[in-house]
């Protein structure tokens, strides 16, 4: 249980981390604010550790994605470490509110809560550079954690969570999927591989209990079955063997304003979204 003056607090924040990182962020075309983004993003989580730099090269030009490892609340852990990450570019002409400001929000956030409540489980935050051009940042990130045979418990991919909409008709799915989820956009989705099943079904519960429903789908074939499922930083750890789930509002499925300029603050639920944050931290904390 969690007292109203938390969560207050907690929407707060993440209205706050959203008006910051709120602007046009292509890192080709929109450096200015794509800077600012990656120097906010890294000051906020130096707040609770040391943030380490994974740096590499796309186009001529550097990147970086930004790791900050936390401890779990025992000095000697015996369970492999929860990474998740959130990427914070965008693409051209979009504040990217809900894609992906969102789920750096909520990466930031649980940063806070982590470190006044550590989990069982050590946590890797890791904010992605280069979703929006081919997924760069997480590859780079797979890559890196394969060199040094870094096994992990779980991957979870924050990418877009604060659009919802309560019209019947408002969700979409790709053919076949229709029958099986609800047909409003008022839920959070979890779709992972078929070895994170159990943690679909742990998460989807503390996301329940914190008020908000997220129905779970496990894509076999690394999701090629359904390629939409793909979409976002937890494929190339799916492609390397790792358990790894994906947190969405699903995206253009249900959300207008995908890649437009009208992907706003405004536009999204910012009580739902601190319903998710909280609901995520619980189910994290006791992995």
């Amino acid at each position: 249980m969690t007292s109203q003056a938390s969560l207050t607090k907690l929407k707060e924040n993440l209205r706050s981390h959203l008006q910051q990182l709120s602007h046009p962020r292509d890192p080709f075309l929109a450096t200015a604010h794509y800077q600012l983004a990656r120097q906010y993003v890294q000051q906020q989580l130096s707040q609770w550790g040391k943030v380490e730099a994974q740096r590499f090269t796309v186009r001529r030009q550097l990147h970086v994605n930004w790791l900050l490892p936390l401890s779990p609340a025992a000095q000697k852990p015996v369970a492999l470490p929860i990474l998740a990450g959130a990427h914070y570019d965008t693409v051209v002409g979009s504040p990217g509110a809900d894609d992906n400001a969102s789920g750096v929000a909520v990466l930031l956030e649980l940063a806070r809560l982590w470190s006044e409540q550590p989990g069982r489980s050590p946590l890797i935050l890791v904010a992605f550079d280069l979703e929006e051009y081919g997924l760069a940042g997480s590859r780079f990130c797979v890559e890196q954690l394969q060199k040094a045979n870094q096994r992990l418990r779980l991957m979870l991919s924050l990418e877009m969570l604060g659009y919802y909409d309560d019209r019947p008709g408002s969700q979409h799915y790709p053919p076949g999927l229709k029958y099986f989820f609800p047909q409003s956009g008022n839920f959070v989705g979890l779709i992972g591989n078929w070895r994170s099943l159990p943690h679909l079904i742990h998460l989807s519960k503390h996301l329940s209990q914190a008020g908000m429903p997220a129905p779970w789908l496990p894509a076999g074939q690394r999701g090629k079955l359904v390629p939409d499922t793909r979409r976002s930083d937890h494929a190339p750890f799916w492609d390397a063997g790792y358990r790894a789930i994906l947190v969405t509002d699903t995206a253009n499925l249900r959300n207008p304003h995908y890649h437009q300029p009208s992907d706003r603050l405004e536009t999204l639920d910012l009580d739902r979204l601190t319903q998710v944050c909280w609901g995520l931290f619980q189910g994290i904390r006791l992995l």
